[in-house]
């Protein structure tokens, strides 16, 4: 390729920057676009009053230095120092507009007095007056703290050259400038701008990942729990699905001489159930795989454990607790320190094994946390057996000293409630009369189940 090839090709590739970096600056400063400030509480209105305060102060500054200082026609005076004050009212709204204005009207006063500069006006302080200097601060101010960092720098790109041009390719020899001090305070305001608006943005972003934060926990907390309570279920409905195999299997030796039917339909539910029970042991290892080791009734709770020694691992077959062992788990309890006393009324029956596992382990939350939370307290639990279902009931005083501080996660509550949820039941916590506290549940039973044993070992 020729030189002139090579010449025609490098121009053209400039021309096409400067083509699109044009492109840029028209779409950041050619605009008119709102951008209100932003509330500050009960304070919401006291920026917009000191800001109208000083453009009207600019105002009432430029037209006399105008008119005393620059012999301006009152006219033009009135005109640039409307267009330097309202362009800090502006501002408040309409950064880029006011920024606009700020320039333009410091514009028109160099202009107007740039020919008196060697006559009676040759004292002046050219080209920016006072005036015109604070109220250019204020909307650069105003304008960096709201838009883009590229946006605040274009604008003083443009001052910078805009006070170069007049003063020092239009200016006259014998003037003291003021573009120096507009150039340099400019540019101080604007890398304050620069900052404050990145701290702003910065902790916007902190309290939004934290909002997030605080939500992923509550989720993960929730799912934590579920798996816990479906891990313990598991057992429950394996113990079910178990009887179901064992009696399928033995009922044709119970009839004598049994139907090829009646064998084939046994054969088929013993099948059945013993499919289920392989479902089940998969989806028990997915569960009981993300806790392989030493997991607990109660997972990251310090302190002692209402139900066996605090180091007792957890026993993956282990038979899930009813409240046959209730008195065992308020005994282990009273041994823990806290004095306990139990009252059941209404006629005893055996609940279905999900409820009776829920209401096992609210009863030994409840206590867990009045161990954890109110030291030298008392508490009661009340079991209330009636037509509908189990009401539980677990109170406690007020404690006699100050609780040590807990690295529980905070799943206590929460797993309460779910339990009662899965049941279709309702459960209530806080604070009672006397400064105590209380944890009431309800678990519905659709009909009463005589016939219901305790779950025994799950052979999953």
């Amino acid at each position: 390729m020729t030189e002139s090839g090579v010449a025609g090709v490098f121009g053209r590739m400039v021309a096409g920057r400067v083509v699109r970096w044009l492109r840029v600056l028209r779409d950041d400063l050619c605009t008119a676009r709102a951008d209100p400030l932003p509330p500050f509480t009960w304070l919401r209105w006291l920026p917009h009053g000191v800001l109208c305060l000083a453009g009207f102060g600019i105002f009432g500054g430029g037209f006399a230095q105008l008119r005393d200082h620059g012999y301006v026609e009152i006219g033009f005076a009135t005109a640039v120092a409307v267009g330097q004050g309202g362009a800090v009212i502006v501002g408040l709204w309409r950064p880029i507009t006011a920024w606009w204005m700020s320039l333009g009207s410091t514009v028109l006063g160099a202009v107007a007095v740039h020919h008196l500069l060697y006559g009676p006006a040759a004292g002046f302080q050219w080209p920016w007056t006072a005036a015109g200097i604070v109220a250019h601060l204020l909307v650069l101010l105003l304008l960096t703290l709201r838009v883009r960092t590229r946006v605040s720098v274009e604008a003083l790109v443009l001052t910078l050259l805009v006070t170069y041009v007049f003063q020092a390719l239009w200016g006259g020899p014998d003037y003291s400038s003021t573009g120096v001090l507009a150039a340099s305070l400019s540019t101080v305001v604007v890398v304050l701008g620069i900052a404050l608006r990145g701290r702003r943005e910065a902790r916007a972003e902190l309290v939004e990942q934290t909002t997030l934060t605080a939500e992923e926990r509550s989720r993960r907390t929730l799912l934590e729990e579920r798996s816990r309570i479906a891990r313990e279920l598991h057992d429950v409905v394996a113990h079910h699905m178990s009887v179901i195999s064992i009696q399928a299997q033995v009922a044709p030796h119970l009839v004598e001489n049994p139907s090829e039917e009646l064998k084939e339909n046994l054969a088929g539910i013993r099948q059945n159930a013993v499919d289920a029970l392989t479902e089940l042991r998969r989806v028990l290892g997915v569960l009981r795989s993300e806790h392989p080791v030493g997991t607990g009734d109660h997972e990251g709770v310090p302190g002692p454990r209402p139900d066996g020694p605090a180091t007792a691992p957890h026993a993956p077959h282990a038979p899930q607790p009813t409240l046959d062992r209730l008195g065992a788990l308020v005994e282990n309890t009273r041994a823990a320190g806290l004095t306990v006393t139990t009252e059941i009324t209404g006629e005893r029956r055996p609940l279905p094994p999900g409820v009776e596992l829920s209401a096992y382990r609210i009863v030994q939350e409840a206590l867990s946390n009045v161990l954890r939370h109110a030291p030298g307290a008392t508490a009661q639990v009340r079991l209330a057996y009636d037509r509908d279902g189990l009401r539980i009931e677990v109170l406690n005083s007020r404690p006699t000293r100050e609780a040590p501080l807990s690295s529980g996660a905070g799943h206590g509550l929460l797993g309460m409630r779910e339990r009662a949820a899965m049941l279709g039941g309702t459960l209530t916590a806080g604070p009672r009369t006397g400064h105590g506290y209380k944890v009431e549940a309800h678990l519905p039973v659709s009909a009463p189940h005589a016939s219901d044993t305790p779950p025994q070992d799950g052979p999953a």
